[in-house]
């Protein structure tokens, strides 16, 4: 797997056949409750479940935050799949689109390069993402953990305001289907 951010408009990622769909108003306080109902009926053991939770929600704060500077006039659309096996999540916001996907590709490189060295000093430079519009909660941590968290992939559209994530989970992070 790539542990870097694709544009592909052709990605399979990004095809949204057999997928559930809803829409949510950018309320920045209802985060926790949009990802619950989205993976309310995911099937992934507990311990799964709650690493998925985490990206689900950081995708969708991201689309609420930065595509729509949580505008509540803004709407952010999510295709969804969740099953035993395998986790489908598209997003896409009224942004303008991630503008520095390819600087944030070429920063993870780098990082990388420094944890594989084990250049613990080199890494320092490496340890958070920021652009002149980041506050101080910014650090791109929820792009790292993406791109190591979903298996299939991170793909975004060209217009850089959809992402699409997908995750294939091993038979041993499964519930069986008769657990509840």
């Amino acid at each position: 797997m790539s542990k870097e951010l694709i544009i592909d408009d052709a990605h399979p990622l990004l095809s949204k056949n057999g997928l559930n769909y809803t829409v949510f108003r950018s309320d920045y306080e209802q985060i926790r409750y949009f990802t619950l109902m989205l993976v309310q009926r995911s099937r992934p053991n507990a311990d799964e479940r709650l690493l998925l939770e985490q990206q689900v929600s950081e995708i969708i704060k991201n689309a609420i935050k930065h595509g729509n500077k949580c505008d509540p006039e803004k709407e952010i659309q999510v295709w969804y799949n969740f099953t035993a096996r395998e986790a489908r999540l598209i997003v896409q916001d009224q942004g303008t689109g991630f503008k520095d996907l390819e600087k944030w590709n070429i920063f993870n490189a780098k990082r990388q390069e420094y944890l594989d060295k084990e250049d613990f000093i080199g890494l320092m430079n490496y340890v958070s993402w920021r652009t002149k519009k980041s506050d101080a909660y910014d650090g791109g941590n929820a792009l790292f953990a993406a791109v190591e968290y979903w298996t299939e992939g991170v793909v975004f559209s060209s217009a850089r305001n959809t992402i699409a994530v997908g995750k294939t989970f091993s038979g041993d992070l499964m519930e069986t289907e008769g657990d509840e």
